[in-house]
């Protein structure tokens, strides 16, 4: 193990709720989505509904790794959530199939495996995913993460700005501050793949994999068994399904290493300044041989309008403990019942 790191205890994934009972009505309509669980998005019309399965990523405020790129990376000072698997063709044909939302086309992987409805959706540019995320948010009642001038989808967007008072963050002018779903930036994708909270006696560490491990993982064409990751295979083999797609992270996200590329919400010069700034993809890819492209030290960029049969995504979201909107469940109103309708504990293309 290396890298010794420091981090905190896991911060809470609960907030508190008080509502009257005269309120439940309006409790069980608000809309918000689910986070480290399963949210569902679209429409109830045929084939525009998909589901989305997130995991928490705690631990926040800790210590970044300055052993890998860029140097340093995997600091985030909040909870949040991340995709356990990578965003489906399933999940993109859904979305196309929802009214009024700027098609997203995909590689049509004929010679790469074929286009199987749970393989990973590749072909999709860094605007089309951002515009995926951007409808997310809108899906669920919060503001775009992402500022487009036009409803043109090869378009860049446009950084905000101080002017944007309700959505403007000097530290990410790529990212609305009201969003509550977002590509992930370069250290939230950082943590999800390469840091264990546990290692180094509970203190924290990274892992040059996101095995888990030091050591390069087992190459193999699909499976779930630890240690391993869909690479070093023929072209013609194909990415494997997203849930299919070799061990997990220490957080428990799956293909993070291996199976397609990844598209990272930050520039390649870190500053997400300009909408035509190249952006960052990582993590390698299934015909991928050399073990450098799946390991913390190797990270590249390329321009949002790039689009490749081996470079797909996956979407991060804020933690429950910090989304704007409540979420109602049965559990919230089974708990009004409990104590009286008084007051309800809820947690929260080239």
């Amino acid at each position: 193990m290396r890298r010794f790191q420091f981090t905190s205890w896991r911060s809470t994934r609960s907030r508190v709720l008080s509502v009257a009972a005269g309120a439940l009505a309006t409790v069980a309509s608000l809309a918000a989505p689910s986070h480290a669980g399963v949210v569902t998005f679209g429409g109830s019309g045929t084939g525009q509904s998909f589901q989305m399965e997130f995991v928490p990523i705690g631990n926040p405020r800790n210590a970044a790794d300055n052993t890998g790129a860029p140097n340093p990376a995997g600091r985030v000072d909040r909870t949040y959530d991340i995709n356990t698997f990578e965003v489906s063709r399933a999940m993109i044909e859904g979305y196309n199939a929802n009214p009024g939302v700027l098609a997203i086309s995909m590689d049509p992987m004929t010679s790469n495996g074929g286009p199987g409805a749970n393989k990973p959706a590749t072909g999709v540019t860094w605007n089309e995913a951002a515009r995926f995320v951007n409808w997310l948010n809108t899906q669920k009642g919060f503001a775009p993460a992402y500022k487009y001038a036009d409803s043109t989808i090869t378009s860049n967007l446009t950084p905000w700005t101080a002017a944007d008072t309700l959505d403007y963050d000097a530290l990410n002018p790529y990212r609305s501050k009201r969003s509550n779903f977002f590509l992930p930036s370069f250290n939230e994708w950082y943590k999800a793949a390469y840091y264990d909270p546990s290692a180094n006696g509970g203190a924290g560490g990274y892992w040059d994999y996101a095995t888990g491990s030091n050591t390069a993982p087992t190459a193999v064409t699909g499976g779930t068994t630890a240690g391993t990751a869909v690479y070093g295979q023929t072209g013609a083999q194909g990415p494997a399904n997203v849930t299919n797609a070799g061990g997990l992270s220490k957080y428990g996200v799956m293909g993070l290493g291996g199976n397609v590329y990844e598209w990272e919400e930050s520039s390649g010069d870190l500053a997400n300044s300009s909408g035509s700034s190249s952006r960052g993809y990582r993590g390698g890819n299934w015909g991928y041989y050399v073990t450098f492209d799946l390991s913390s030290s190797s990270r590249n960029n390329v321009s949002p309008t790039y689009e490749d049969w081996a470079v797909g995504f996956r979407v991060a979201s804020l933690s429950s403990s910090a989304a704007a909107v409540p979420e109602p469940s049965m559990m919230v109103i089974g708990t009004l019942f409990g104590l009286g309708g008084l007051v309800a504990k809820r947690r929260m293309k080239k």
